[in-house]
């Protein structure tokens, strides 16, 4: 790839996700101003199809061409994963532009050799059909493929927007229909904001007990 070299973007990736573990964004505003203030961007619109690839959502609006309208119901474009991404208080937020254009050159030689013609006023990547961005997404992790971890921790943290909303504090995400969280039944705190999950086990034993267990638990 061209620009910043892999181990900086890859580097910039995991301290990306290093910061979500620890908590939701400080300005959750500000991740989605940062998305909104590059909306009709390329990166962004490449990024999206991206996100929109891996984990696919009903189209925003008629004639909508990043968002492919693969599946019905929300994908990660309106879980908020560029709004994640593009985040300025994480590290690949500069590196996004780079990345994006890693993709769409390999979208332009997906396209080359097989003779798809791309709109010109579109990113190359999202020129592509739904299933001809599946199978280019699918060959980026290939056991060869030198960028592989690069779109291995990408797709992290596309899931983790949609699964997780971890680019906000979890109980102010449910209180605000998130829709990842809300599509996935992701069960309502106690009402000190606290999960607890009395109800932990399966409701039968998993497998009989050695007759020579202890009464601890251990194994004879």
């Amino acid at each position: 790839m061209t620009g910043p070299d892999r181990r900086s973007v890859l580097k910039a990736l995991v301290a990306t996700l290093a910061a979500l573990s620890v908590g939701g964004l400080d300005s959750p505003v500000a991740a989605a101003a940062a998305a909104t203030s590059a909306s009709e961007s390329w990166t962004t619109q490449t990024l999206e199809a991206f996100a929109d690839t891996l984990i696919p959502g009903q189209r925003r609006f008629p004639g909508d061409v990043v968002v492919a309208g693969a599946v019905t119901g929300p994908g990660a474009v309106q879980a908020g994963a560029i709004g994640l991404l593009a985040s300025p208080e994480l590290p690949v937020a500069p590196l996004l532009p780079a990345i994006a254009a890693l993709l769409d050159a390999r979208a332009v030689a997906y396209a080359a050799l097989r003779l798809i013609w791309l709109p010109p006023t579109r990113p190359p990547f999202v020129g592509l059909s739904f299933a001809d961005r599946t199978a280019l997404v699918g060959g980026l992790f290939d056991p060869d493929d030198l960028d592989r971890p690069i779109w291995q921790v990408m797709s992290l943290l596309v899931g983790l927007a949609f699964d997780t909303a971890g680019q906000q504090d979890t109980v102010e995400a449910l209180g605000q229909g998130h829709p990842g969280l809300a599509w996935l039944r992701f069960p309502e705190p106690d009402p000190d904001g606290l999960w607890r999950f009395p109800d932990f086990s399966y409701g039968r034993p998993l497998a009989v007990p050695h007759p020579n267990t202890t009464a601890s638990g251990s194994p004879a």
